[in-house]
């Protein structure tokens, strides 16, 4: 694992081995909180139920303190991350983000133990599950998915049919599917699945198109 530092200041994990980063070499802070935060989790209507949100991919937590920061009583969020091979809390402190998050909540995430429903602050639980997403047992009744595995050409075994069916199976009606990915493939994989599809912008400097999906009510 290398550190390496993305066009925005913000830090990301280079993977030499697969020749692969952890977010966008154009900005991990603004990938993050364009895609996930405000394209799934604020576009999600506003609730006074908790919203239960799955991540694919809990990496180095950046999704996770970006939505614990914007949860509120309005979004209240009972938040899953599923991860396989989960870094240290030393390479998470390498990373410099508390000049963008909140340092106290990204310490709290990392320092959360595995296989258990924490409370990081009065808005946001978080339950980390060490596990393979293609064949573990996934939690139900989901309402926003943040799908974050590796590249399909790194991970193809994280975009399969089989793969996203058991994630829309997951998912309630209405729920919201976001991605970085916007291939063509995944796209047409998405709707073939019965989910509503559509290709919005991608954040500011970045790539220019995301995926985000809605499974019919």
């Amino acid at each position: 694992m290398q550190l390496q530092l993305t066009d925005d200041g913000s830090a990301t994990i280079y993977l030499p081995e697969i020749d692969e980063h952890y977010h966008s070499v154009k900005g991990a802070i603004t990938e993050s909180r364009h895609i996930y935060r405000d394209c799934a989790f604020l576009h999600y209507p506003s609730s006074d139920k908790t919203l239960r949100l799955l991540e694919v991919g809990f990496g180095t937590a950046l999704n996770a303190s970006l939505t614990a920061m914007a949860a509120s009583a309005s979004h209240r969020v009972h938040y899953i991350t599923l991860e396989r091979f989960p870094i240290s809390i030393e390479m998470a402190q390498t990373l410099g983000y508390g000049q963008f998050v909140n340092p106290d909540i990204f310490q709290a995430l990392h320092k959360a133990p595995w296989g258990e429903s924490i409370a990081i602050n009065e808005f946001f639980e978080i339950e980390k599950r060490l596990c393979d997403f293609t064949c573990d047992s996934l939690p139900n009744s989901i309402d926003v998915v943040y799908l974050d595995s590796f590249a399909p050409e790194k991970q193809p075994e994280m975009w399969t049919n089989e793969a996203l069916s058991r994630l829309v199976d997951v998912m309630n009606p209405g729920a919201i599917l976001t991605t970085y990915c916007a291939k063509g493939e995944i796209r047409r994989r998405l709707q073939a699945l019965g989910l509503v599809v559509e290709r919005i912008a991608g954040p500011p400097g970045g790539k220019r198109e995301i995926l985000r999906a809605t499974k019919p009510v």
